[in-house]
This record gives structure tokens, C-alpha cells and sequence, in this order.
């Protein structure tokens, strides 16, 4: 170190402020202090100039748009991952090293290992059993899609077959559909930042009432930006419907178990987002027969039911009811007057048969036998001779009149 160097103020004031190169010393001691790292990420671009021994790479971030330069021995290379290509997924160890000539940062490296299949399928089933357990996978969480939504979202890459196969069966489907489309990369170290950024854009847009993801089919590889953490958290925080359409049948990214719809094909998503017209013109076509059927039915249900009441004698024939209770008073009024009659007759009867025995106990029916009834003038009725006086004049009652007679003699 130099003189200047070594004598420089410990803080730096605006009458004495540092050098350059002295910032540049204290930036590069403070990054030297985190020594060596394990770090993971995906190759985005391998530099090999000819006649040099030392390999550069452009590592970035899958989820972020955040990428460093890593710096290794060729044999460092050969040896760790000798088959490595842009886009692959590395584990490195590294050592962050600032330089001061061009003021960048870099990270030197001193062991690459290349991320297998197997290593990155376990880390996939990790990351899914951890979004599962926070939730991002539930069921009741996930919203039904519009039957008809007026306007869709797609990402999807450039002029894809996934593009193609999306807007071409919708439209076949629902000829006035209307898409937005953004195209962002689908594979690749950009893939995911991109992703993201255009599902933002999509769920803030309020004319938009469904969001479709596509991709066709591909590796395990080029399918890992729809299983990204950061993309899944994105998806689980829309509020407008996402629509999965990643690969074919077989292909199962996380992404698949967050969206609120997992179509198994970008040609599936179309069938899935959107009513076919011919088939609901067919629909409103049965409806509208059942409708017309049911509505006869119901008419002709009716009729029936107004000529049964028609029928009935009450209708048809409305003094056939008057004739019948007419004939009803008739018959009660000839019944009441024989049961009169009968009753006067039995009456009649039994006032002869009263009057009969009446007058066989009455005594005027002796009298008419020849007896005669004694009284005196107050009406006493003579029983006895000695009852009387000489000369009292009696009443002698007759069957026939009265008579006055003089008493003579009394024995």
C-alpha cells in the first residue's frame, strides 16, 4: 500500500474526501469479507476465448432479473460440468472479488457442478411440498372462470405453436372473443422475470377477465421456469383467474396445481376458457323444443281438463240438475204429504178410538139406555131417597132433555 494510501483520513468529509481508488480498496474489503459461497443459478451465457485458460459465464438469477460473472478455470469447467450449455442450472463454489480497474464485481470460482435431473426433479418435489403446505395448492381457494369472459389475457412466447393453437380454437369456438397477448420468453434465464412482469401487467388491467399461461412441450429443463417459486407466488396472488397451459397431458409444473384451471394443452385451455357457439346454438336449440313441448303439453293438458268439465252434467247440461232437484222437492214434498196424511189418519184413529172408550165410560151412554140423573137445584146429584124433602123440586136429566119433578113421597 502507499503512502497516500496508508495516510488516508478514516472518513471521508467534503474538504477531504477519498480518492477513488481508495473507495474502490474499501468497497473490494468489504465484499473479500464473505468469503467463499456455495451458489446456485442458470447459465445464460459461456464465454471461451481461444488461447485463454480462464472460462466465462453470465449466471442468472431464474427468478429475478439479476445476473453476475463468474470467472473459472477451464480445468475447473472440464472437470465439474464439461457438458455445460446455456440455460443449464449449476451449483457453484465461488469467491466474490471486486476490480477496482473496471469497478465490476464477479465471482470466481473454483469447483461447477451441473444440476442432473434428478437433483432438480428432488428439488421440485421439495418446493411442492412446500407450497402445499402453505396453501398455494388448495382447492377451495380456486375461482370458476367466466362462462363467457369479454376480453383474455395470454402470455405466451412469440409466434409460437402454443400461440397459434390458443387464438386459433378460440376464435373457432367464440368467433368475437378479443385476447391481449404478451409475448415473453418461455424457456431460458429471462423467462420467469418476464412471466412475472406480464402477469402484473394482465391482472391489473380491468378489462381483463381470464389470464391463460401457454407453452407447448418440451424437457424437464425448459419446463422449469412454470415450476419457479417466485412465478407460483405471482399466480397465487392475481386476482383475476389464471389458466395453465403448459406442455402436453403428461407434463405436470407446479405452476399447474396453483392456477385456479389446468388445461393439458394449449388447444385444452381454448376448449376450457370459452362456450363453443354451435354447441350453445345447439343447447338453445333443445331448450327452446323442450320448451315448445312442455308448453303444449301443458295446453294440451289443459284442454283436456276444460272438455272433462265440459263434459260433466253440471255443464253440459245445467238443467238436468234443476230437473234433478226439482224431482229431489217433489219427491220430499209427496213423502212429507203422505207422512201428513198418515199421521192425521193415525191421529183420526186414535181420537175415534178416545172418543169411543169415552163414550162407553161417558153418562150419557147410560142414560141412553134408559137411566135418568137425580140433582137437586144446587146440583147435587141424588143418590139416596132420604136425600130429598117432600115437594123439592128435582131435576131429572134424560138422554134426551130434562125434566122438573115434585117430590110426593118419600120412602
Amino acid at each position: 500500500m502507499s503512502e497516500p494510501e496508508a495516510t488516508a483520513p478514516p472518513k471521508s468529509t467534503a474538504d477531504e474526501p477519498w480518492p477513488v481508488r481508495v473507495v474502490s480498496q474499501k468497497v473490494g474489503a468489504w465484499i473479500a469479507k464473505l468469503g467463499w459461497v456455495w451458489v446456485d443459478g442458470q447459465v445464460a451465457q459461456i464465454s471461451r476465448r481461444p488461447g485463454s485458460s480462464v472460462v466465462f459465464l453470465t449466471l442468472r438469477d431464474p427468478s429475478a432479473d439479476l445476473s453476475l460473472t463468474v470467472t473459472a478455470h477451464r480445468d475447473v469447467l472440464d472437470s465439474g460440468a464439461p457438458e455445460l450449455a446455456e440455460g443449464a442450472r449449476v451449483t457453484l463454489h465461488a469467491k466474490p472479488e471486486f476490480y477496482p480497474a473496471r469497478g465490476t464485481l464477479s465471482l470466481r470460482a473454483d469447483e461447477i457442478r451441473q444440476v442432473g435431473l434428478g437433483e432438480l426433479l428432488a428439488r421440485l418435489e421439495r418446493l411442492k411440498k412446500l407450497l402445499a403446505a402453505e396453501g398455494l395448492f388448495a382447492r377451495e381457494r380456486k375461482r370458476r372462470l367466466p362462462f363467457l369472459p369479454g376480453r383474455i389475457g395470454l402470455i405466451t412466447g412469440r409466434a409460437s405453436a402454443a400461440e397459434r393453437d390458443v387464438l386459433m380454437n378460440t376464435r373457432r369456438r367464440w368467433p368475437a372473443v378479443d385476447f391481449r397477448v404478451i409475448n415473453v420468453p418461455v424457456q431460458g434465464p429471462t423467462a420467469v422475470p418476464q412471466i412475472i412482469d406480464a402477469l402484473k401487467v394482465l391482472d391489473n388491467d380491468d378489462t381483463i377477465d381470464v389470464i391463460v399461461i401457454a407453452r407447448g412441450g418440451g424437457s424437464v429443463e425448459d419446463l422449469l421456469p412454470f415450476s419457479d417459486e417466485a412465478l407460483c407466488r405471482a399466480v397465487f396472488g392475481c386476482r383475476t383467474p389464471v389458466v395453465s397451459a403448459i406442455g402436453h397431458e403428461t407434463d405436470a409444473p407446479l405452476l399447474d396445481y396453483v392456477a385456479d384451471l389446468r388445461a393439458s394443452t394449449p388447444t385444452d385451455a381454448a376448449k376450457r376458457i370459452v362456450p363453443d357457439l354451435a354447441e350453445e346454438r345447439q343447447l338453445i336449440d333443445i331448450a327452446r323444443r323442450r320448451i315448445e313441448r312442455a308448453v303444449l303439453t301443458l295446453v294440451e293438458r289443459e284442454e283436456h281438463r276444460i272438455e272433462a268439465w265440459r263434459s260433466r252434467p253440471s255443464l253440459a247440461r245445467p238443467e238436468l240438475l234443476i230437473d234433478q232437484r226439482a224431482g229431489d222437492v217433489t219427491a220430499l214434498r209427496e213423502r212429507a204429504v203422505r207422512s201428513l196424511d198418515h199421521r192425521l189418519r193415525r191421529a183420526d184413529d186414535d181420537l175415534r178410538h178416545t172418543v169411543a172408550r169415552l163414550r162407553a165410560l161417558s153418562p150419557a151412554a147410560t142414560l141412553q139406555r134408559g137411566y135418568a140423573i137425580v140433582q137437586r137445584d144446587d146440583g147435587h146429584v141424588v143418590r139416596a131417597a132420604d136425600e130429598v124433602k117432600i115437594d123439592e123440586i128435582l131435576r131429572v136429566r134424560l138422554a134426551e132433555g130434562e125434566l122438573r119433578a115434585a117430590v110426593r113421597e118419600n120412602e
